[in-house]
């Protein structure tokens, strides 16, 4: 396993500027998996999942992925009882859009008197004057994407947030959001064994926008025993998550993996992730294997 003798496994990763001002390490913290089953109601111990947000700042991860569905509301508070006030470097990125019914489920709505209040209520329970990043979950197919992003584009005029991104969107909807507003994020699912979003992968890296890959651990049958993901963990004395995150940083230079986990074992696991350099030839087995 290569080092790159940074000084926290966090920073290992390298590190990318959101808009051109803001720079984050690239390997961060989602929160969706501390609350409660189906992303609903508290989490199992309060306590641990305000050690593990604390125990991810120690370790350098400057960047963390929330949403106000996520309990709903619980994730947000939780980042502010564990780490607010918060260090200057800590970057902390929100989501409206998506609202709640109960445990699994979730409902696009993109009024823009929603999407407002929202992102007001978020201020309030994170603790913030202004939200780093402030990203659409959704896009809500019953709502006009100039009304949805242009209420965004109000709440950055007035000083309320400072970017905007998407979530879950395909090439021609970020190319008509940028023409409402900048947009310097996307965040899709994506991992080793899912590429559906590989074209607008690629049209982040050509445009230098900021790509949150969620869902990056997944594995699918790529771990099994004599796998390439398996063989070449076993070879760099590491976990197939660690190998999993290597590959995305090394996908591209814009990618910002945001694993999320309610243990401060694995966190501490997947952070080591970043200090595992593949080389070329071991890309190409991966990206072969998870085609």
């Amino acid at each position: 396993m290569t080092t790159s003798g940074s000084a926290t496994p966090a920073a290992a990763s390298g590190t990318f500027r959101l808009g051109g001002d803001l720079e984050i390490n690239r390997l961060g913290y989602g929160t969706m998996q501390l609350p409660g089953e189906g992303v609903w109601g508290e989490p199992k111990d309060r306590a641990a999942a305000i050690r593990v947000l604390q125990r991810a700042v120690e370790l350098g991860v400057n960047f963390f992925d929330t949403a106000d569905s996520y309990g709903p509301e619980v994730a947000e508070d939780l980042l502010r009882e564990a780490l607010h006030p918060y260090r200057d470097d800590v970057v902390i990125a929100t989501k409206a859009g998506l609202t709640r019914q109960g445990p699994g489920i979730w409902t696009p709505v993109g009024r823009p008197a929603y999407l407002r209040q929202q992102a007001e209520l978020s201020l309030r329970r994170l603790g913030l004057d202004r939200i780093d990043l402030f990203q659409l979950h959704r896009i809500d197919p019953e709502v006009a994407l100039e009304d949805q992003v242009g209420e965004l584009k109000k709440l950055q005029d007035e000083g309320k947030i400072r970017h905007i991104g998407l979530s879950q969107v395909s090439v021609a909807e970020v190319e008509a959001a940028q023409k409402i507003a900048p947009i310097v994020s996307v965040q899709n699912l994506y991992n080793l064994s899912d590429r559906s979003s590989e074209e607008l992968l690629d049209w982040s890296t050509a445009n230098g926008v900021g790509f949150i890959p969620w869902f990056p651990l997944a594995t699918g049958k790529l771990s099994g025993e004599g796998s390439p993901l398996s063989t070449l963990a076993k070879q760099h004395n590491a976990s197939p998550s660690q190998l999993a995150l290597a590959w995305l940083l090394k996908r591209s230079p814009v990618v910002l993996p945001i694993p999320g986990t309610s243990s401060v074992e694995h966190l501490e696991d997947n952070l080591a992730g970043a200090s595992i350099e593949l080389t070329d030839g071991e890309f190409d087995a991966l990206s072969a294997a998870g085609a």
